[in-house]
């Protein structure tokens, strides 16, 4: 019954956002930048502890450190910022598997060329993904379907 429940619940969000992409895409830019503003200021904090015992390492965490709080801060106040990001991520992501496919292919990893050429298909799909999302409203109703289709699996699925 709780599974049913969370599923009608996923389900109604997914629905909700993909009517307001933005209500998708909002809060999860403002957790992200919450969490990475609290890595920025441990790894600021790590760093200025560790400068006494290597200049070298302390120097470089200060530096990852500013670098997560100055993200942590451009993802609360710009989710623009944050979509970006994940298209990158995402694009990155298609390039590799699409070379991992060429390779898979090359290679017959596994015994057979198909792993490759499912991995060639997936890393073309992640790019055109990659290349749609430019829009932070897409990105949202991205979030969306992936909350109805969560919720539709969730519903159907046995104990």
């Amino acid at each position: 019954m709780q599974k049913t429940g969370t599923a009608l619940v996923l389900i109604i969000l997914g629905l909700i956002v993909l009517a307001f992409p933005l209500l998708g895409l909002i809060p999860l830019s403002l957790i992200t930048g919450f969490l990475v503003l609290i890595l920025g200021i441990g790894l600021l904090i790590g760093g200025i502890a560790q400068i006494g015992e290597s200049a070298g390492s302390g120097i470089l965490l200060i530096i990852l450190g500013i670098i997560a709080l100055i993200l942590g801060i451009g993802f609360i106040f710009n989710p623009g910022l944050f979509s970006w990001l994940v298209r990158f991520i995402v694009w990155i992501v298609g390039l590799f598997l699409i070379i991992a496919g060429i390779i898979g292919i090359m290679s017959k990893a596994g015994g057979s060329r198909w792993n490759g050429v499912v991995a060639v298909i997936i890393g073309a799909i992640y790019i055109i993904v990659g290349i749609l999302i430019k829009d932070p409203v897409i990105l949202g109703a991205l979030i969306g379907l992936w909350l109805l289709i969560s919720g539709i699996v969730m519903l159907f699925m046995k104990e």
